[in-house]
């Protein structure tokens, strides 16, 4: 499929995974600093593993755009400005409420990648790629809830 070929829609899914998951994982990593509570490690150290498998699904994310004739675009600015994930508060946060907090953005961005599956059939390589995305989303959101 070259890029004339390439729908709007695998484009624009692409690209808003791709800045829904940079922001995720700036996000995890900000909880990470600021996080206390009687789950401090084991939240804290939970959040580093998110963000090493949020960085690799963004990676794959650009690369499949890139490998489709578009620019992948992470930059800050663009994250700030269409991310579709709720901002994160500052300042320190109760393990707890990071948990809930986590659990429901990751299953909220699966949602997201989920409901666009269907119209991503034009494109088996992509829509692959999201279902295991949102896959993995799912299955840390679950993690989340079940060791907290």
């Amino acid at each position: 499929m070259t890029d004339q070929q390439t729908p709007e829609i695998v484009k624009a899914s692409l690209q808003q995974a791709l800045v829904d998951l940079v922001d995720l994982s700036l996000q995890a990593k900000q909880a990470h600093w600021n996080v206390y509570g009687p789950q401090f490690r084991s939240v804290h150290l939970q959040l580093d593993e998110i963000v090493a498998e949020l960085r690799l699904w963004s990676d794959d994310v650009a690369e499949r755009l890139a490998a489709l004739g578009e620019h992948p675009d992470g930059r800050a600015a663009t994250v700030a400005s269409t991310s579709a994930v709720e901002a994160y508060e500052a300042g320190s946060v109760a393990s707890d409420k990071v948990v809930r907090q986590f659990a429901e953005r990751l299953g909220t961005a699966a949602d997201r990648i989920e409901g666009e599956l269907p119209q991503l059939e034009v494109d088996l390589p992509t829509q692959d790629l999201l279902t295991g995305i949102a896959f993995g989303l799912r299955k840390q959101a679950w993690m989340f809830n079940a060791s907290h």
